[in-house]
């Protein structure tokens, strides 16, 4: 293996989907296709999201891997690398999201946003080395 080729992200609307990833730097770049159907966005970095969109409209908004308190076994959130832990924060609440939780730990520093169905985003500025 060399590296995560994309991350699977299960949305209810496309067009919701798409205008949020895009405030955070994602173009679209082909979808929906194929038998789930799926659109794929991707950032500039190289960073690739297959939007899911199959989703029913009758979940409950949370995320059963996140917020109940059963813990199921499964992902629970991707980890975009920051270089500007102030930077990126600034930039995310001028785009009108919330921040979730802010965590430091051993010098690394990173926040949580989630997309419009509640999927988790960690934005991630490791330690110093």
């Amino acid at each position: 293996m060399t590296r995560i080729n994309h991350v699977g992200i299960r949305v209810r609307d496309l067009d919701v989907s798409r205008e949020f990833y895009g405030k955070l730097g994602f173009e679209f770049i082909v979808g929906p296709m194929g038998p789930e159907p799926v659109a794929i966005v991707e950032h500039p970095c190289g960073i690739n999201i297959n939007l899911i969109l199959n989703a029913t409209g009758d979940a409950t908004g949370n995320n059963v891997l996140m917020d109940d308190i059963v813990k199921y076994p499964g992902y629970t959130h991707i980890a975009l690398e920051i270089t500007d832990y102030d930077s990126a924060k600034n930039n995310i609440e001028a785009s009108g999201f919330s921040i979730t939780e802010e965590v430091e730990y051993n010098g690394a520093r990173f926040f949580f946003i989630r997309d419009p169905d509640g999927n988790v985003l960690e934005f991630h500025q490791p330690a110093s080395s």
